[in-house]
């Protein structure tokens, strides 16, 4: 069963679709969080049912993700996603909180050769968990800020956010 909630955050109203697991805290996994107007992002469909209850422990780390507090999300995700997309998203979990990598140095670490840059760039694209899995952490050549599905004004949002964090 597909279930939504919506949240209030500093990028606008975040959309959390979940399913049901027996194994996630809640009892929910998270498929994806989406912003408003976001490439490829998710839209409420017929049949999915707004639950605001599933969602409890996700948005409460989501709420101390945006007051500074928390630096790791724990939170149980929908697995989906070509080989190669899955090999994209486990790199951009691991980029540390306040940290960047281009996407030069995520074809590394998942074992691409350079040439696969682009193809880096359109699985993480295609990361239908904004915030959570933190793609917002992956810029360009020489550290210029590119492709962000939620707009690259969020992406830098969430950077200066970050930033704060270890200042602080």
């Amino acid at each position: 069963m597909t279930v939504y909630t919506t949240m209030d955050s500093p990028l606008g109203e975040l959309l959390l679709v979940g399913e049901e697991s027996a194994t996630a805290k809640g009892g929910t996994a998270l498929a994806s969080l989406s912003v408003p107007g976001q490439k490829r992002g998710a839209v409420v469909q017929d049949g999915w049912i707004e639950r605001p209850e599933a969602f409890t422990e996700i948005v409460a780390q989501l709420r101390r993700y945006f007051d500074r507090t928390l630096t790791c999300f724990d939170i149980e995700y929908v697995h989906r996603g070509s080989d190669f997309q899955r090999r994209v998203w486990t790199a951009l979990e691991a980029i540390p909180y306040g940290t960047t990598l281009t996407y030069g140095d995520i074809a590394q670490k998942i074992g691409a050769p350079r040439a696969a840059v682009r193809a880096v760039g359109t699985a993480i694209g295609a990361n239908p968990l904004l915030v959570v899995r933190p793609c917002h952490r992956v810029i360009g050549a020489g550290g210029t800020l590119t492709g962000y599905a939620g707009g690259l004004e969020r992406k830098q949002q969430l950077l200066d956010l970050e930033r704060l964090r270890q200042a602080v």
